[in-house]
Order: structure tokens, then C-alpha cells, then sequence
């Protein structure tokens, strides 16, 4: 059992990690710089000073506007904070104090910056799917699943999604998946290895076709809009790479 203090300490050094992936996720799709300039009103562009930047408190404390142009200020700056604290004390109960916890956050921090600005921008950057499949590959070499299972993830994950690209595009005469569904899911097979990248597919097309039917029964979507896949496939992959193995193992075990 990890120490409750501990669980805390991770959990609040989640709340600053998560404030500096809202950076990210607000200036990558505008290809800026993620260090300069310091935090801002978005709308008026008055640098932030410290207390108006504690994760959370700031945002509520505020309600949620800027403190001089009154301008909106998402909600998703909370939500991304509370999401990285919840990551952080959950990723230190299940891999405890050690090495491979480090790598498995990398990869959590990456997915939830990807989830929002794909949900938003309906973008996966290469800034953040190129590296990962790079660091993933390398990590395998010293923590699972193994370099062979992280090669072959790389090699399945952005081979099928490729292979699906190509057969709806070549069928429909439209564009199904963006390359950066491709590289994001590669990314996920070079973490967690081609069967929980399998599992990771599984997921984020079962959960995909369940907000997709939603939407058209709803009548605010039909069989041409676009869904965000990159999001669901964030969502599958932090569930693959807690539960993954479980959940294998219940599925195997109805083929003795």
C-alpha cells in the first residue's frame, strides 16, 4: 500500500504539472512557444501574476474570469488539473515510487494533452506523437512491455489505422482517419505493446460508436460527422495501461 502522504504529495504536484499542460494545450495548435511569453489573459493579454496561476483555486476563486477584463475563462483549465492530480495519485497506487511510474505519467501527461486538443482543435500534434513513439521505444528497452512488443506496437498500431484510412478513403472517396490518429495510436503501441494497443483500438472504437449513435439519436450529428478519435483513443490508452492486463486476461479466459 503506497502512504496516503504520498498519494497527496503526487497528487498536488499533478495540479502544477496539469497547469503547465494547459500551456501546452493552448499554444501548440497555435505553434508557439510553450516557456515564453509568461502566463496570460488570453483575451487581454495582461501577464497573470502568482496567485491568479494556483491550479484549481485560482480558476474558482475568479469565477472563472479574468480579474480585470472580465473576459470567460474555460472550464477546462480546472478540469485538466483535477485530471493530471486524479493521473498522478493513481499512477503512484498502482506502479508505486519507482522508475517505470515516471514513464507511465510521461505517457499519461502526453494522452491528456492530445484528448483536448484534438476535442478541440481536431489536431493531434507531431511535436507530441513523433517523440512519444521515439521515448516509448526507448523505455521498452528497461520497462514492459519489452522492445519487441513495443516494435511490433509501433509497427501495428500505425499500420492499421493506415490500412483503415486507405479502405474508407478508397470506398467513400473521403478522408475516414487523419495521420494523426496513426502516429498517435503507434505512440500508444511503443508504451504499452501491439496487445494493449489492441485493447486501446478495441475501446476507443467501442466508445466512439456509442457517442456517435448518441449524437445522431440526439439529432446533433449524422453519419458524416467527424468525431474526434484522437480523444477516444486517449481515453482506451490510460484505461489499457491500468486495467489492460486484467482485462486481457478475462477476455483469454474464454478460450482455454
Amino acid at each position: 500500500m503506497t502512504p496516503f502522504l504520498v498519494v497527496i504529495i503526487c497528487a498536488l504536484f499533478g495540479l502544477l504539472i496539469g497547469s503547465f499542460l494547459n500551456v501546452c494545450i493552448y499554444r501548440l495548435p497555435q505553434n508557439a512557444s510553450v516557456t515564453w511569453p509568461a502566463s496570460h489573459c488570453t483575451a487581454c493579454r495582461r501577464p497573470l501574476s502568482w496567485y491568479e496561476n494556483i491550479p484549481v483555486l485560482s480558476w474558482a476563486v475568479l469565477g472563472g474570469r479574468c480579474r480585470t477584463c472580465r473576459a470567460p475563462i474555460s472550464a477546462m483549465y480546472p478540469l485538466v488539473e483535477l485530471t493530471t492530480a486524479i493521473v498522478f495519485a493513481g499512477g503512484v497506487m498502482v506502479y508505486g515510487l519507482s522508475a517505470l511510474l515516471v514513464v507511465r505519467l510521461v505517457f499519461a501527461c502526453a494522452l491528456i494533452v492530445l484528448f483536448a486538443i484534438d476535442l478541440r482543435h481536431r489536431i493531434l500534434p507531431n511535436v507530441i506523437t513523433l517523440p512519444g513513439i521515439a521515448v516509448g521505444f526507448v523505455a521498452s528497452w528497461f520497462f514492459p512491455p519489452g522492445w519487441v512488443s513495443s516494435f511490433f506496437g509501433i509497427l501495428a498500431g500505425g499500420g492499421v489505422l493506415l490500412g483503415i484510412a486507405e479502405a474508407y478513403s478508397r470506398i467513400r472517396g473521403q478522408e475516414g482517419l487523419g495521420m494523426g490518429d496513426v502516429k498517435m495510436l503507434a505512440m500508444i503501441g511503443a508504451f504499452l505493446g501491439w496487445p494493449l494497443m489492441v485493447l486501446t483500438l478495441v475501446i476507443a472504437s467501442f466508445t466512439g460508436s456509442i457517442v456517435g449513435v448518441g449524437l445522431m439519436a440526439s439529432g446533433r450529428g449524422d453519419m458524416q460527422a467527424a468525431l474526434p478519435f484522437g480523444t477516444f483513443l486517449a481515453v482506451g490508452a490510460l484505461v489499457a495501461a491500468v486495467a489492460g492486463d486484467p482485462i486481457l486476461a478475462w477476455y483469454l479466459a474464454f478460450y482455454p
